[in-house]
């Protein structure tokens, strides 16, 4: 495999740079939706790109799309390390983003990012970073700008699966404040954020992708 190329990841590369084997069994059917919802857009920001190996699969496979990352800056050194391994002209270093103290960050591209993406995230922070989150894209998405969220959901207030159920558990045992959240408490978020619920697709091992869309102009 020639270097910049990542239909199924070198692990001979891979090996020497942070790997999550997760990024790896769940980036094509997120890339099969993320075709389908952002066929008109142009500037997606991810947050938590975390590793930075979502983002070397997808912009390659959405050429279309300036793929902006962004992370603590912790996680930044990662990141640019699997960039360099595997760049793409459409493939934007990352910037900081701290929920705690941070607003969306402006993009590199000098655009306004018109779609946001975030996997694995809302199960890992407080509560009340997923609000700010929430409040924070809703204001900076223009009309029909898009959020995109994956990762496991409750249904009704419960579990969707045993393996989801000895998940959350593990979480709230780590960290008392994380755990997977209820899908009908993310819709309420995002509407009371001018984000509309528009739907839901199911994804392997128990996760889903929310899509929600800005309803009124800023």
């Amino acid at each position: 495999m020639n270097k910049g190329s990542l239909g199924n990841t070198d692990l001979r590369v891979a090996a020497n740079l942070p790997f999550s084997q997760a990024c790896e069994n769940n980036k094509q059917p997120i890339l099969n939706v993320l075709q389908r919802e952002l066929e008109n857009y142009t500037q997606i920001l991810e947050v938590g790109s975390g590793t930075g190996q979502h983002s070397v699969y997808f912009a390659p496979n959405l050429p279309g799309l300036q793929w902006q990352t962004s992370d603590v800056t912790d996680n930044h050194q990662v990141i640019q390390a699997w960039h360099n391994a595997y760049p793409a002209p459409n493939l934007q270093a990352p910037l900081a983003f701290n929920l705690r103290i941070d607003s969306i960050p402006k993009a590199n591209t000098g655009k306004s990012y018109d779609a946001v993406f975030t996997a694995n995230t809302l199960h890992i922070i407080a509560w009340p970073l997923v609000e700010r989150l929430f409040e924070l894209v809703g204001a900076a998405l223009p009309l029909d700008g898009k959020l995109i969220v994956y990762g496991p959901f409750n249904e009704n207030g419960h579990y969707t699966s045993v393996s989801n159920q000895q998940f959350d558990l593990s979480l709230r045992q780590r960290d008392a404040g994380s755990g997977i959240r209820n899908k009908e408490d993310i819709i309420a978020l995002a509407k009371k954020n001018q984000l509309a619920f528009r739907e839901t697709y199911a994804m392997p091992a128990n996760n889903q992708i929310l899509v929600f869309q800005k309803i009124t102009a800023n």
